[in-house]
């Protein structure tokens, strides 16, 4: 199983339990493929550095899990059929990578 790490920018027009609607239906599905959520991230509206769709912000989410790599091409399929995304990014992380994830929850956790 292979460690990956998805941030995915949502539609800001989108009301609080579209929001939550949509991110649990991804969660959802990567479960159902097998996947082990390590951390998930609400990182809230933010600004976007360029306009995307003519929106200047987007809501920002982050998934940190273990899956096979089969998992990955279907979960991409779908953000890119979902209106409700603007953007989204995957990516595979190595061992480096993985323990500066570690790092940056302990950090965020002891903050709040």
């Amino acid at each position: 199983m292979n460690h990956y790490e998805t941030v995915f920018i949502l539609n800001p027009v989108l009301s609080e339990d579209q929001i939550k609607e949509t991110v649990q239906k991804y969660e959802e599905f990567l479960t159902s493929k097998g996947a082990k959520m390590i951390n998930k991230e609400n990182w809230g509206l933010k600004k976007l550095a360029y306009p995307i769709q003519h929106k200047k912000s987007g809501f920002y989410h982050l998934f940190e899990y273990q899956v096979n790599g089969t998992a990955i091409e279907p979960l991409e399929v779908m953000f890119r059929r979902d209106e409700r995304m603007m953007r989204y990014l995957t990516v595979k992380l190595d061992k480096h990578a993985v323990e500066w994830a570690k790092e940056r929850v302990k950090r965020t956790k002891s903050k709040s």
